[in-house]
């Protein structure tokens, strides 16, 4: 008797354990992968659909139209995307070689200009009178640049610049930008390790102005954020909404003024995609609401919004 009661508290702990171990497994594979955020999240978006398509971009209503298609002439290191509304062109980095390239809306290489004294650039954005910012990740260091319909080289020395100083060693820095035309106001998103989504006014410095440079972070938006990292982000000025881009976690997730998550885009298989997207970088909007991604080796994608059913 006594020794069917020790088997049998033996097999209690065993199972006692391995429930315990299985809590833990499911604690951690949630904070990892956002689980319970990301279904809880579906169910918001789904019970709100009516009211929230009204006075959003509503990324459900996104299709593609031109899908994994190679850009001629580029290899391999494309990241970072923004929209030029001057030229109607796009602007992409290549980090290796580090280079800004320009791109028609269909994807076409337009021109190559090759960038000195700037090492591992990840993002690039428009700020309008053809001045841009791009990002250096690893140094997480904002430069600003002006580039015209002739410039064939931009040498970043004595260029404006600006580092934030978040961890100077991680390769885990800054990957994306997103400007406030509006409000002048740039978003700079921390990759990862956490994700963070900075707000910087007072940069690039205007002229005949004192240097008054704010750093701020929203701390309750980027813990809404159930992805595993920032790949790039873009504003659009009609909503005043950010769109952030998630390369691990497939994903595109629209953030309205007061930071809520209130629409997704899914990059994988299934939403009118014949293939995921195997690694998205970079991110834009155009002035007709039109979505472009960009994503190593060297593919480029354009989203267009269906008229919903």
């Amino acid at each position: 008797m006594h020794k069917k009661l020790t088997a049998l508290f033996t097999i209690k702990r065993v199972i006692l354990l391995l429930v315990l171990l299985a809590v833990i497994g499911l604690i951690i594979f949630n904070q990892q992968f956002h689980v319970y955020e990301r279904l809880t999240f579906n169910f918001q978006e789904w019970r709100h659909t009516n009211a929230w398509r009204k006075k959003s971009l509503w990324l459900p209503d996104y299709q593609v139209v031109i899908e994994a298609k190679p850009i001629q002439g580029i290899h391999n290191n494309l990241s970072g995307l923004t929209w030029n509304n001057d030229t109607k062109t796009l602007f992409a980095i290549v980090n290796n070689p580090t280079q800004v390239i320009e791109l028609s809306t269909t994807g076409e290489l337009l021109r190559k200009i090759n960038l000195i004294n700037i090492s591992d650039p990840e993002a690039i954005e428009y700020i309008g009178n053809n001045n841009f910012i791009i990002a250096e990740e690893r140094k997480q260091k904002l430069i600003k640049v002006v580039i015209e319909p002739s410039t064939t080289e931009i040498n970043a020395q004595g260029a404006q610049q600006l580092t934030l100083g978040t961890g100077l060693t991680d390769n885990k820095g800054i990957e994306g930008l997103a400007w406030d035309f509006e409000g002048k106001k740039i978003y700079a998103a921390k990759e990862r390790n956490p994700v963070h989504i900075y707000e910087i006014t007072g940069f690039p410095q205007s002229p005949n102005t004192s240097l008054d440079i704010i750093v701020k972070n929203n701390t309750q938006r980027d813990q809404r954020l159930f992805i595993k990292d920032i790949s790039s982000i873009t504003f659009n000025s009609h909503y005043q909404h950010l769109l952030v881009l998630s390369d691990e976690s497939r994903l595109i997730i629209e953030i309205d003024k007061k930071g809520h998550p209130i629409s997704s885009l899914s990059l994988i298989t299934g939403h009118n995609l014949k293939q995921s997207i195997p690694q998205a970088e970079g991110m834009t909007l155009d002035d007709q609401d039109t979505l472009y991604l960009v994503g190593e080796p060297n593919l480029f994608y354009v989203f267009k919004k269906a008229t919903p059913n």
